[in-house]
């Protein structure tokens, strides 16, 4: 294309010309042919994925039309824009993406000073710059960026559409516009004579394809229920007709040009006319779905609901409920229940249903949570419902049981749980349940363990009774009773659990009134891990505390047993209640209890106490005080309450307002005292503690100088919390500086004249000792015992790493 007009042309000016002339025909072709371009992409994106299937016939046709046009109007304007490039637009372009541009240069001439030696030296030196410039050309790029000719990106959509129908289409598909043309001039052929047209499409869930029936040449088709068949006339009315006996449609003109009807039964299906046909059809039932229990509902571990069931159907199960019903027959009509329910709707919850595979035939399991409703633990009537995708149901037969819920076994906890049960059931046993609650309120001392429980009672009592007298009981008030009751339920069950010897009570209580009323092998399961649990803590506790008082143990008689023992003792009483040996698990658990009353820990040698011991006792004795006057301050408002009742006024006594100034005050004090643990994060935890415990105090006093002494109450029950808070924080303090002395002690040991164990080394490389430890006939038990405290030893990985790896030596040895 470009031919050397001089001899010294440089070959690299050459190539230039020639790539950047090839830029800009790329340049104006994309510029020109970018909407020919996405047309084609859109096309045939969308017969890739098959658009040509969802359209009839005519429309099919129409849409190759308008593609065509679209496609041959788009290119001729491209062919009308495009303007053909030639060299001397390369060697423009070129030239001014050149510094100095250099063509022009060169095809100028010295206009003044030919005729100066100088000039015209000038002049050619200028002319061979420019000249070897011209050697190291470089092509210029055509500029393709279209965005200001596309604002709205539609190549790109274009292009994105396209390669999707690649990757998930069938990009072969796009030679079927020819058949579509076909089909086209078939519809047009439809439109001069008369000719039918139908299809089936079965229902979605089943999977299956539609069918074209003018293309179908056997005479039965076998079609699932509820498919839907679409018969359409073209011509003139009355030459062509349908007759079927599929549906259940009304009488309907067999003559209409559109007919749409769905198969219900099998049957015979006619198009009479020109080109008819006949079809026996065979309509595949949908079979209903089916669902059954596996078994009665069981109770889980912290009272939940468990019923096990199986459902299946030919397509799957779509929905599924339970229904839950009280059995009135089965209900002891007795006490509160002897009142007529209030109407109450039945429960209707849905089913699980696997979220992936298949639903065709599962198995699950229904959980749920329904210890606070008003049927726990009652007799109730269960039935489970599946529906299958064309809506039939199916649902088993109301079962019989008592509604799984959480038990108490606490007596106070279940009394509450039984009068929260009544109101539920009916309001109007509110008074009998604001009597009973008077009833137990005359002496809490004796009912209530703790000033949090009896503070949450008198409330909760308060509350109802004043709903009594404000004319009755609505529903709004009737739950938040109901769900105060169920708080202060779970606190007398659970109790106020900071001291292990406590909790362990507790825990002993409950196993044991589980074990007598016959409890749910769930419920005693969990009821004896809660018991293990509180043991672990209260022997940790007791092996602690000669260590932490700094005293020797006892001597004398006392009664010593191991851990060991006592888990031996705890699994012969859960196998005997696996086994149903209830008598025996009880007395067992009487046996324990009686042990436990006596047991003693042989720990440590003795020394010195640890600092800040006066703290915590002092500690201590402040929290029986404050316990103390928190009982006499609710004592004192019952007698107001009392005296409100015989028309009386009454007011805080002002000792109690004396003495619990004087408790904050003696708090104040003890912060200034040592405490242990100070400087740690354990310590400023314990000091923090002790602060609000002060602040609660003082909000105390100040509410019983006003005469608010329920406030009082709530105040004093922070303080106590707090004060709690404290010990906990000492006691963790305490433990971190005395592991840090056991550890220095045991480097200590090591390096002197004694092991990890208190005995002089042998120093002839002998292991042992020449002393005569072994005094008495029973030689052997002895060293049983021994070895048995050596493994209880080792496995209490607190101790010093030097003693724990002592005592493993003797092990291995021994």
């Amino acid at each position: 294309m470009f031919r050397r007009s001089r001899p010294d042309t440089p070959p690299a000016l050459t190539r230039a010309l020639r790539g950047t002339l090839a830029g800009i025909w790329a340049e104006r072709l994309a510029r020109a042919f970018w909407p020919f371009s996405s047309v084609v992409l859109f096309a045939a994106a969308a017969l890739g994925f098959g658009v040509q299937d969802h359209l009839p016939p005519f429309w099919a046709g129409a849409l190759v039309l308008v593609i065509l046009g679209a496609a041959l109007g788009s290119l001729l304007v491209g062919a009308w824009r495009l303007r053909v490039p030639f060299s001397a637009d390369a060697a423009r372009r070129l030239d001014q993406a050149l510094p100095g541009r250099p063509l022009s240069t060169l095809a100028d001439h010295q206009a003044i000073g030919a005729q100066d030696a100088a000039s015209a030296r000038v002049w050619a030196v200028h002319m061979a710059r420019m000249q070897a410039g011209l050697a190291h050309a470089t092509p210029v790029r055509g500029d393709l960026r279209l965005a200001r000719f596309d604002r709205f990106g539609l190549r790109y959509i274009a292009l994105t559409a396209f390669t999707v129908s690649v990757v998930f289409g069938a990009p072969t598909r796009v030679g079927e516009i020819s058949d579509i043309a076909q089909i086209s001039g078939r519809a047009e052929a439809v439109a001069l004579g008369p000719s039918w047209e139908a299809w089936v499409q079965p229902p979605p869930y089943t999977g299956r394809p539609s069918l074209y029936l003018n293309e179908v040449d056997r005479a039965r088709l076998d079609l699932p229920q509820g498919s839907r068949v679409t018969v359409r006339f073209y011509g003139q009315q009355g030459v062509m007709s349908v007759h079927e006996s599929l549906s259940d449609r009304d009488a309907a003109n067999p003559d209409d040009m559109a007919q749409d009807f769905d198969i219900e039964r099998s049957g015979r299906l006619s198009i009479r006319g020109p080109g008819g046909r006949d079809w026996e059809v065979v309509a595949l039932a949908d079979q209903p779905p089916a669902v059954a229990l596996d078994g009665v509902a069981g109770r889980e571990r912290g009272g939940l609901m468990r019923q096990d069931f199986t459902a299946r159907d030919d397509y799957g199960v779509v929905a599924g409920h339970v229904h839950i019903d009280i059995d009135l027959g089965n209900v002891p009509r007795e006490f509160g229940l002897a009142l007529p329910p209030e109407p109450r709707d039945a429960l209707t919850m849905a089913l699980p249903l696997p979220v992936s595979g298949s639903r065709v035939e599962f198995s699950d399991a229904f959980i749920e949570d329904f210890s606070q409703h008003a049927w726990a633990n009652m007799p109730v009537t269960v039935a489970l419902q599946v529906e299958d995708a064309r809506g039939q149901h199916a649902r088993t037969e109301a079962q019989g049981m008592t509604l799984p819920g959480r038990r108490f076994f606490d007596p106070m906890a279940a009394a509450v749980i039984e009068l929260r049960r009544d109101l539920l059931w009916n309001r109007e046993n509110a008074v009998r349940a604001g009597q009973l609650m008077r009833a137990i309120g005359h002496h809490p001392q004796d009912a209530f363990r703790g000033i949090e429980a009896r503070i949450r009672f008198t409330e909760t009592r308060d509350l109802l009774l004043a709903s009594l007298n404000d004319g009755g009981l609505d529903g709004a008030t009737r739950d938040d009773l109901a769900q105060r009751m169920w708080d202060l339920a779970v606190l007398l069950e659970e109790g106020e659990l900071a001291d292990a010897r406590e909790r362990l009570r507790r825990a002993q209580e409950r196993l044991d009134e589980a074990v007598r009323s016959g409890a749910d092998p769930s419920e005693v399961a969990e009821l004896m891990d809660e018991l293990r649990d509180a043991m672990r803590a209260y022997m940790r506790q007791l092996a602690e505390q000669p260590r932490e008082r700094g005293e020797a143990p006892p001597d004398g008689e006392s009664m010593e047993i191991t851990q060991d023992q006592i888990q031996q003792l705890l699994d012969r009483i859960q196998e005997l209640m696996e086994e149903g040996r209830m008598d025996e698990a009880a007395e067992l658990l009487a046996q324990l209890q009686a042990l436990l009353e006596n047991l003693q820990m042989a720990e440590g040698q003795g020394g010195e106490g640890m600092p800040g011991n006066d703290a915590m006792e002092g500690l201590g004795d402040a929290l029986r005080e404050q316990q103390n006057l928190a009982d006499d301050t609710f004592n004192d408002l019952q007698e107001q309450f009392r005296n409100r009742e015989d028309g009386e006024g009454g007011a805080p006594s002002e000792q109690l307002t004396e003495r619990q100034r004087e408790l904050a005050d003696q708090l104040r004090d003890q912060q200034l005292a040592p405490l242990p643990g100070e400087g740690t994060p354990e310590g400023d935890a314990a000091l923090e503690a002790l602060e609000r415990a002060q602040r609660a105090m003082e909000d105390a006093a100040q509410s019983l100088e006003d005469g608010d002494t329920s406030e009082a109450l709530n105040r004093q029950a922070d303080a106590m919390e707090a004060m709690r808070d404290g010990l906990r924080a000492m006691n963790d303090a305490r433990t971190q500086t005395q592991r840090a002395q056991q550890q220095q002690q045991g480097e200590q040991g090591a390096q002197g004249g004694r092991d990890p164990l208190g005995r002089d080394r042998n120093q002839g490389g002998d292991v042992g000792t020449d002393q005569d430890m072994l005094q008495g006939g029973d030689t052997y038990r002895r060293a049983q015992d021994l070895l048995d405290e050596l493994r209880r030893r080792s496995a209490e990985l607190d101790r010093p790493e030097v003693e724990l790896d002592y005592l493993r030596r003797l092990l291995d040895r021994f």
